[in-house]
């Protein structure tokens, strides 16, 4: 008989650590809950175990915290494409709620889109005051909306130019009230010193932005936003010595120079992290599942299998269109995988000639292999096609169908998981200026083609259930105002040489 200090001194059996929490409906599965009755059911110390295991980087939010992010800076500087980009990446990567008050989106819907320059004159009475309405009615929306709730924390961006010194620390007393303390009002100011970047963002301007879709011609359009900015240049205060009680982030070039005062705390971190690594430079992200594999043949989800035969015919086409069409212009284009085998092997037909770029040695395409790029585990049913885990385990099924973004495979990973991984990459692609071609999985794919197709896909949750065909490029072009998607289907519907047909070409996977 054992004392009651060796059963204390025991082992049980190991509880599985990665847990989804309760609050989005993905519970705790099946399998762990009897390890936990198990392991409780032995041990007399512990009759009321904690079941649910803490929520992950992706799943909390400002960890309660409310936080204002005021931009600055001139017009044409990158300060609304910031904002956005910020908005989506807290919402996306950390379930922040969040929303941009962009003081542009105001005047437009209380004054009309088409203002000639001459309205942002500060000796324009009319328009001043006009401004002056817009800006408080967005900071009264604003201090709504960080008061409404408390759910998982805040996140407000306050999108204007904000060039007045005296007018940002007003504005920063004023949000005292809504925010925990000063250093919870971050501004964020984009500053461009390179004449090329600044034509770049005036053209994009041109084409995107609804001031100026009635006027007539091109040249029209610049002349007028040039002399907006002129105005805004007049009265302009850029962040510095003056600025040291508030918290700030500068960035200079897209994130050439970077600057940061009293930036506290994770979340500020990783705030400041992302925006080091943002800029409108036009880039080119090319995705692409891997050629078909042995598990794609036989419906089986995970694993490490080779290609078919019909998966080395796409490598051998999608090394073709490389060839031609990416780095025939582009001859500092980047190649990521994953490190499993099959896009490995979908990649291995690239050439990677060693050439001079800029006066430099570079070698074209050099591989990179990211872990985080792994497609998402299964778990225990790893190597299982679906009809095996329906029949093997109906209730498992069904919770996964139930919630597809929280659901954790038993000793594997959920989606949320996933998100968390990838926010290293996501950081790493915005910090790109050539074009990389991602060679990964349906399940890594999808959230980054979510991520950016900001207007297709509308919330984190759709992620799961966004289709990314096999044989297909997806060529993404971000832009200051959303981003593009061409798609290129490099082999046409056809049957394998297994005779499968297309359906079975295009398999579903996680």
């Amino acid at each position: 008989m054992s004392t009651g200090a060796q059963d204390q001194d025991a082992p049980g059996p190991a509880l599985p650590r990665n847990q989804s929490n309760d609050h989005l409906a993905s519970g705790i599965t099946k399998e762990q809950k009897q390890l936990v009755k198990e392991f409780s059911s032995n041990c007399d110390y512990n009759p009321k175990p904690h079941e649910i295991l803490p929520p992950n980087d992706a799943d909390h939010g400002t960890q309660g915290d409310k936080i204002v992010i005021m931009m600055v800076g001139l017009p044409a500087r990158g300060k609304t494409y910031i904002a956005y980009k910020l908005q989506r990446y807290l919402s996306f990567f950390h379930g922040a709620v969040c929303q941009v008050f962009n003081v542009g989106d105001y005047r437009r819907r209380l004054y009309g889109a088409a203002k000639p320059h001459t309205w942002f004159a500060s000796d324009n009475e009319e328009g001043t005051n006009a401004r002056e309405i817009c800006i408080r009615s967005a900071l009264d929306d604003l201090k709504t909306f960080m008061e409404a709730g408390m759910e998982m924390g805040r996140v407000a961006i306050f999108d204007s130019t904000n060039v007045s010194r005296e007018f940002r620390h007003t504005v920063v007393e004023e949000l005292r009230a809504v925010v925990q303390s000063r250093s919870n009002v971050i501004m964020v100011e984009s500053v461009l010193e390179d004449p090329l970047m600044i034509e770049h963002n005036i053209r994009a301007t041109e084409a995107h932005m609804p001031d100026y879709k009635e006027f007539a011609s091109r040249e029209e359009v610049v002349a007028d936003y040039t002399a907006r900015i002129l105005n805004f240049a007049s009265r302009y205060e850029p962040l510095g010595d003056e600025d040291k009680a508030c918290s700030w982030i500068k960035t200079v070039d897209g994130g050439q120079q970077v600057m940061l005062n009293k930036i506290f705390g994770y979340l500020p971190g990783r705030i400041a992290s992302f925006v080091m690594n943002l800029h409108t430079h036009p880039k080119q992200i090319l995705l692409s599942r891997h050629g078909q594999s042995e598990y794609n043949l036989h419906q089986k989800i995970g694993g490490d299998s080779s290609l078919t035969p019909h998966g080395r015919d796409y490598a051998a086409a999608l090394a073709k269109h490389v060839h031609e069409n990416v780095l025939s212009r582009y001859p500092k284009a980047r190649l990521w995988t994953s490190t499993l085998r099959r896009t490995i092997e979908t990649g291995s037909l690239i050439g990677h000639e060693e050439m001079l770029v800029d006066g430099q040695p570079w070698i074209a395409m050099r591989p990179r292999q990211w872990h985080a790029l792994d497609e998402i585990h299964a778990g225990i049913f790893d190597g299982m096609t679906y009809e095996e885990i329906e029949e093997r385990d109906p209730e498992e099924f069904a919770m996964r169908k139930k919630n597809k973004l929280g659901y954790r495979y038993p000793r594997g990973e959920s989606y949320l998981d996933v998100l968390q991984r990838l926010d290293t990459i996501v950081h790493e692609l915005e910090r790109q200026r050539d074009p990389v071609l991602i060679i990964s999985h349906q399940g890594i794919l999808r959230i980054i083609y979510a991520y950016f197709m900001i207007e297709e896909v509308k919330t984190r949750e759709e992620s799961p259930h966004v289709a990314i065909p096999l044989n297909t490029i997806k060529v993404l072009r971000p832009h200051a105002y959303g981003c593009t998607c061409e798609a290129i289907r490099l082999l046409k519907a056809k049957a394998g040489p297994d005779g499968q047909t297309e359906r079975a070409l295009d398999p579903p996977s996680h």
